[in-house]
């Protein structure tokens, strides 16, 4: 988190003020705009130090902090539902680790991840895929309930790929 310059930090002459509505309040004199903060309770807290002039808002700087701390966490939250993970099944998989790759699927889909669900094809496997079609949408029905499928599983070569999004 940056640290904010307010009020008398504030090193230019002349600010571009934005009062506490959101408005353009125009260029002010650094000293008038410091007044103008002061007369409503609030701080003057330089927001681009880049620009000339530098703009500057009338805010109250640790409310101002904590709603942008508020939306880079958000941002960071959303972010994370792009992270994919991937559990790889078996067209001959016992249920104990079917029970188990599903009890694995929907920990991630509760923590907003998208899911892989890989099943790989081994030597003469490859002819009967219907056996692990089975399987595979076996596992999509008892997912149902948290996840969305995003577009029927698909065979690619010696894998079939099913991609699971959080509801």
């Amino acid at each position: 988190m940056r640290d904010y310059i307010i009020n008398e930090r504030i090193r230019a002459k002349d600010v571009r003020l934005i009062d506490a509505e959101g408005q353009q309040a125009g260029v002010v004199p650094r000293d008038r705009a410091i007044e103008m903060a002061r007369e409503l309770g609030l701080d003057l807290v330089l927001i681009s130090p880049g620009s000339t002039p530098p703009v500057c808002r009338i805010a109250d700087c640790g409310k101002l902090k904590y709603e942008l701390s508020k939306k880079a966490k958000e941002a960071r939250k959303s972010q994370k539902a792009g992270v994919l993970k991937e559990v790889k099944l078996s067209p001959k998989i016992a249920q104990h680790d079917f029970d188990v790759r599903e009890r694995r699927v929907r920990e991630f889909i509760g923590k907003k991840f998208k899911v892989k669900l890989s099943m790989f094809f081994r030597g003469r496997e490859n002819i009967h895929v219907e056996v692990g079609m089975k399987v595979m949408t076996r596992i999509l029905d008892l997912l149902a309930d948290v996840a969305r499928v995003e577009g029927p599983p698909k065979k690619i070569g010696k894998i079939l790929l099913a991609i699971l999004a959080p509801k």
